[in-house]
């Protein structure tokens, strides 16, 4: 029984088991490029972003009825600033530069999370 308890509570106390790790530079690339992203939205549905190997990042909401929000399709830069992903679209955030470090949290499930504690969900496509 005690073998038992101690054996659970090194498992629950394992960084693999309960902390995911931030991405590095590396992975983040493998993880993105030539890949379709869908961000979880807090209206429920997916918004679908595609990171391309030139740098370029393409934003269709088209049909997820998210366009009476903002402008629904819009072509942006991507790059990889350390273990964050930025990006600038042209009108989308105010056209301000977006950074974030990404964590695997499961098969295609990734986690983000800004420096100023906003923190989200997607998925690999």
């Amino acid at each position: 029984m005690i073998l038992r308890a101690i054996t659970l509570f090194v498992i629950l106390m394992s960084p693999t088991v309960s902390q995911a790790e931030v991405l590095s530079s590396a992975q983040i690339k493998q993880t993105i490029v030539g890949k379709r992203i869908l961000l979880a939205t807090r209206y429920g549905v997916e918004f679908p972003l595609v990171y391309r190997s030139n740098g370029s990042v393409a934003g269709d909401g088209s049909g997820t009825g998210l366009g009476k929000f903002f402008a629904p399709k819009e072509t942006g830069k991507w790059w990889i600033k350390g273990k964050e992903l930025c990006q600038k679209f042209p009108t989308w955030y105010d056209g301000k530069i977006q950074c974030f470090t990404l964590e695997k949290v499961g098969g295609s499930k990734l986690k983000w999370k800004t420096k100023d504690g906003r923190s989200g969900t997607a998925r690999v496509s």
